[in-house]
């Protein structure tokens, strides 16, 4: 099978990079490879369900320039093709002293990035959020959430009614380029493109390597761990409740998330998992977990964060050290409110000099455009996102 782009990987950037492609270049013959028997069955599927506003990134960075104009964009497309979503607002909490000066830091991103941003006290926070607890706030008005499944199977039906494909239960076996082209192997056959878009997600840099690229990088995967509250308690979150994130650590920190469905999730904690998809403590895959710890990129990790590391481990294990997290945004929540969750899985960059990759990293060569790193908040931004690597592989053709 012969086409002008093959995209690997059906989450919502591969998805959003076809869309681009055969709405706003017609004309080319475009396909998803998705090893799953669905679209959006790990990170978009998996993920907290927010709408990111951009306040947290660097200004400057393909996160903070991609979030605020994906978000924009992700709003008028649930807009247009009535995908479940909700443009609620968020509050970032600060409940001690210390933490003031990362919140102020955080602000001053914000507004740095064009974001809508306002500080708050303790007496607005409370007419926002009535049981959160907090010296201090930001309120960011434009955060949201939505059905990030729902935008993922619009898309796919959208790029297949414009001609394009969606191949699932693909799963690329190898990839070989000659002159004219580059012959992706899949379980159920061979595709051959002009152009290939590696969206692999947790596979993304196994992909990268397969074309014959050199990331610096490996994906490292972490688990976040969620309770929801009890259908009695979800009066306690209105909308969404963030703690002030430590800066040194890509993780958001334990956090209330109100659901498009209307559950209220809790957390996520971040413990390394055990395999690339281990949505559980018990799964585990030898090669991948081998892998890790034999790589030079994570001992490194390990020692500059080993008590975090600690720290999180503790808390996946014990419900009571998890509710502590918890208590200090809203005292009132009980340990007979908490049940568990479905997990998701970060696909983490990590370099070999240990640092965790805090943006968008996005390598070219003749015929591959291979998103090495796209992590929060790459489903926020995928339109944009979609774009940019869309534009980069047409570059290609």
């Amino acid at each position: 099978m012969n086409y002008d782009v093959a995209i690997i990987g059906g989450g919502i950037v591969g998805l959003a990079t076809a869309y681009h492609l055969v709405t706003e270049v017609p004309g080319r013959a475009v396909v998803v490879i998705e090893k799953e028997p669905e679209v959006a069955r790990h990170q978009t599927g998996r993920n907290s369900g927010v709408i990111h506003s951009g306040i947290y990134y660097r200004p400057g960075s393909l996160k903070a320039e991609n979030c605020r104009l994906g978000r924009e964009a992700l709003v008028r497309f649930c807009e247009d093709h009535s995908v479940v979503h909700d443009v609620c607002g968020k509050v970032i909490v600060a409940v001690e002293e210390r933490e003031l000066p990362q919140l102020n830091e955080i602000l001053r991103r914000g507004r740095e990035n064009g974001v809508a941003c306002e500080p708050i006290g303790s007496d607005r926070l409370r007419e926002i959020e009535p049981h959160c607890a907090g010296i201090s706030a930001i309120h960011v008005p434009d955060a949201g959430i939505v059905d990030f499944v729902g935008v993922s199977q619009k898309l796919a039906e959208l790029v297949q009614t414009a001609g394009g494909d969606v191949r699932t239960s693909s799963k690329v076996v190898g990839i070989h380029e000659d002159d004219g082209a580059v012959t992706v192997a899949t379980t159920s056959g061979d595709i051959r493109a002009r152009v290939v878009a590696n969206c692999a997600g947790l596979y993304s840099d196994k992909i990268a390597r397969m074309a014959g690229a050199e990331p610096g990088m490996r994906i490292v995967p972490f688990r976040g761990e969620y309770y929801e509250l009890v259908e009695g308690a979800r009066h306690l979150c209105r909308n969404l409740i963030y703690p002030v994130p430590d800066p040194a650590y890509p993780f958001l920190g334990v956090h209330f998330t109100r659901m498009f469905d209307g559950r209220v999730e809790c957390g996520p904690s971040a413990v390394m998992a055990f395999a690339r998809e281990g949505y559980r403590f018990a799964d585990f895959d030898f090669r991948e977990l081998t892998e890790v710890l034999a790589y030079r990129g994570f001992h490194r990790l390990a020692v500059q964060h080993w008590r975090t590391g600690i720290r999180e481990m503790w808390q996946s294990l014990s419900k009571r050290f998890y509710l502590r997290g918890l208590r200090r945004l809203i005292p009132e929540v009980q340990a007979s409110d908490l049940l568990p969750a479905s997990s998701g899985v970060r696909a983490q960059g990590v370099r070999d000099d240990g640092s965790m990759v805090d943006d968008f990293l996005i390598l070219e060569s003749r015929r591959f455009v291979n998103v090495c790193s796209a992590a929060s908040p790459a489903a926020t931004a995928c339109l944009n996102v979609g774009r940019l690597v869309g534009d980069k592989v047409v570059a290609h053709l």
